[in-house]
């Protein structure tokens, strides 16, 4: 792939100088490369599977169009398995006469993902279950799979030059362990399940156990819509909104209520129920337990944003590792910014308008500042891992073209908790 990338790169470079290249823009990030570059990653699956997702959720704001409008495809798409190898994984997890316990079994995958994929199925008592079934060895690829994801990085530069890779390595190594270990996500899914509680805008699958080992999960087969589909013009504003601020509440609820947070907000782990307007929960492998004194100083953090009480940012900022506490005037003014910059839904009088916001851009810009002129500490991972969630539900938001209000949400589980 980096040879592909070098290639086309240095071609591309030889038509600009002669006159022949038409396309604006950089000339690594074309619309070849991004190619190049989504179908390396969703053959590798694993690790390098993974990073393309998370880019993926990145608009336009952060990564160059051409790679955006690619790289999504990866949100929903993998290679599959072929039907031998499928088979193989199902006698070694639920033994040689595991047909026999289904009344049918659906060889085409509903999707795939980076660890495994879905595959439809009725059991012989008649349950419909949705089992998610691990690509054979993928976990024993994890370590060298991130390994060359980090030489990949560094030699394309991709990510801003000061990320700390001795951070973030290790924690996507340990992240993609855990999530491959299905055992932790069905108790993941009947954990969140119970935290949640009974929620009439929620709904989150029931695990089947005596269907599932460490590399295969049952789960009750749920039905409903890409939440994508929301933007479409059939959907009235009400409903996108009222998803919205499901979103946002659970968003909040996770972390102050359950202590307990789905990290994950790649947009094919929900869908919509247009029927009872229901958001559907797919995905729990990526999901954290926080301690009670990291969230209250999380806690902190918000409460003093909202209110721009800068003294109490910069005494938490130093608290959650955001600061040293020996920044210039001008980092530390910078951190300020992007502290206001981060709670603006939540600040916002009225109605926030996500989908005409341009915060992203915004961050982005103040961000990279941070990265480069201004340099601040990279935050421990179990910041990065919240700050994931919340900026993929502002983008799933902005998405799907919601408004909310989100100082009321704010009051009742921030503040007011």
């Amino acid at each position: 792939m980096l040879a592909g990338i070098a290639g086309e790169t240095a071609l591309d470079a030889m038509r600009q100088v002669a006159g022949m290249r038409d396309e604006p823009g950089s000339l690594v990030f074309s619309r070849s490369n991004a190619r190049r570059l989504t179908e390396t990653l969703g053959g590798l699956r694993g690790g390098a599977m993974k990073l393309g997702q998370m880019l993926s959720l990145q608009g336009e704001d952060v990564l160059p169009p051409e790679f955006t409008e690619i790289l999504a495809e990866l949100r929903n798409q993998a290679h599959f398995m072929p039907r031998e190898q499928v088979e193989g994984v199902l006698v070694t997890e639920l033994g040689p006469g595991w047909a026999r316990r289904f009344e049918f079994f659906d060889f085409e995958p509903l999707a795939a993902a980076s660890i495994g994929q879905v595959h439809g199925a009725r059991t012989a008592d008649g349950r419909d279950l949705a089992l998610k079934i691990q690509y054979p060895g993928v976990e024993q690829s994890i370590d060298s799979d991130v390994d060359n994801l980090a030489l990949f990085l560094r030699v394309t530069r991709l990510l801003p030059p000061l990320v700390d890779y001795e951070v973030l390595i290790p924690e996507l190594k340990r992240e993609l362990h855990r999530e491959a270990d299905y055992r932790r996500e069905a108790d993941n899914t009947e954990k969140y399940a119970e935290l949640l509680g009974p929620d009439p805008g929620v709904l989150v699958p029931r695990v089947h156990g005596d269907f599932s080992t460490r590399r295969v999960l049952a789960t009750d087969r749920l039905y409903g819509r890409p939440i994508e589909d929301l933007r479409s013009p059939e959907h009235a504003d009400e409903t996108r909104d009222r998803v919205g601020e499901r979103l946002m509440r659970l968003v909040l609820r996770e972390l102050f209520e359950f202590r307990f947070m789905q990290t994950d907000p790649n947009f094919g782990n929900y869908l919509f129920d247009p029927v009872d307007e229901r958001i559907v929960l797919l995905d729990f492998g990526a999901s954290r337990r926080f301690g009670s004194r990291f969230l209250r100083d999380y806690r902190r953090f918000l409460v003093s944003g909202v209110e721009e009480d800068e003294a109490g940012l910069l005494e938490v900022g130093v608290e959650l590792g955001f600061l040293s506490g020996d920044e210039s005037a001008e980092a530390r003014r910078l951190y300020l910014d992007l502290c206001g910059l981060f709670v603006e839904p939540l600040r916002f009088p009225g109605r926030y308008r996500f989908g005409d916001s341009d915060l992203t851009r915004r961050v982005r810009d103040r961000g990279f500042e941070a990265l480069i002129e201004n340099p601040l500490p990279q935050p421990p991972p179990e910041i990065l891992f919240i700050h994931r969630k919340l900026i993929g539900s502002f983008l799933l938001c902005a998405h799907i073209g919601a408004s909310v209000d989100c100082r009321p949400l704010y009051r009742e589980l921030v503040a007011g908790a």
